[in-house]
């Protein structure tokens, strides 16, 4: 067998040992998720939790369908999906050009850092009430709310990627009289493209939470509202639908920043 033969049967078996291990996790993952099920339903029905609190899934599925076949379920997930979606654009894009506006400024970035600091520090919940106040008890401060929560960990984690970038890449763009803003579109920016997707990994997170706490503060429709009005009237297998609608949504959210993520890592 020749060495090029040998490398190649190798590089095939690295391959089929690396989809190996993917379905073995992803076996997993599902015996997890059916595992979950199955213990809340048995423990459910045989009162090891309490039934009223936590419902069962037997309980949240007769009311999905119902809720899916007279349509009443679909205005509440337009709702809050579509605040979700902007707010995490808005955050994530608001994130990125002010870490753009700081790397730019070293000045202002010294000026500024501490305040990001106490900032990001600062729980972005508490400040629902005020935003209401200023902004109207509407969808834009459920949006605001969104973004808020998530563009401060924006700025500093792509900021903070932007700096630290290879200075041997500027160099070699300086020695051909590239400006500062060339520097930045071709060797700052591109570099700091997984970093910035990673960070919509957990943006998508944080606008979720944003949305659904605005939605509890002001909201009349959403999931967030669902959650509110069924602890309001001590309907959980209400408050525990929209919970596991948040959870799909999430994951499908998450999951296109993953397919995102693993396109410009492979084209990078």
């Amino acid at each position: 067998m020749s060495k090029q033969t040998m490398i190649e049967q190798l590089h095939r078996d690295y391959k089929r040992s690396l989809t190996r291990n993917k379905r073995w996790v992803h076996f997993f993952q599902i015996i997890i998720f059916l595992t979950f099920f199955v213990l809340w339903e048995i423990a459910s029905r045989f009162h090891w939790i309490d039934p009223l609190i936590f419902s069962s899934p037997s309980k949240v599925w007769e009311l999905l369908k119902e809720n899916i076949l007279d349509g009443s379920i679909f205005p509440h997930i337009w709702t809050t999906v579509f605040e979700t979606i902007l707010g995490f654009i808005i955050g994530t894009v608001a994130g990125t050009i002010l870490a753009a506006i700081l790397w730019w400024s070293p000045f202002l970035s010294k000026i500024l850092d501490p305040y990001l600091v106490v900032l990001n520090a600062m729980p972005k919940v508490a400040i629902g009430p005020i935003l209401i106040v200023a902004l109207g008890p509407t969808m834009t401060s459920i949006v605001v709310m969104g973004a808020i929560i998530s563009v401060i960990i924006t700025t500093i984690v792509v900021y903070t990627s932007f700096r630290d970038v290879d200075q041997n890449y500027l160099k070699v763009l300086q020695t051909f009289g590239a400006t500062r803003w060339q520097c930045f579109k071709e060797a700052i920016l591109p570099s700091s493209f997984p970093t910035i997707v990673s960070t919509l990994k957990v943006n998508v997170g944080l606008s979720w939470v944003g949305v659904v706490v605005g939605e509890f503060l002001v909201s009349k429709q959403g999931l967030g509202y669902l959650i509110i009005y069924g602890f309001q009237v001590f309907n959980f297998t209400l408050v525990m639908q929209s919970l596991f609608i948040i959870v799909i949504f999430a994951t499908i959210m998450y999951k296109l920043v993953e397919y995102i993520e693993k396109k410009i890592v492979k084209n990078g």
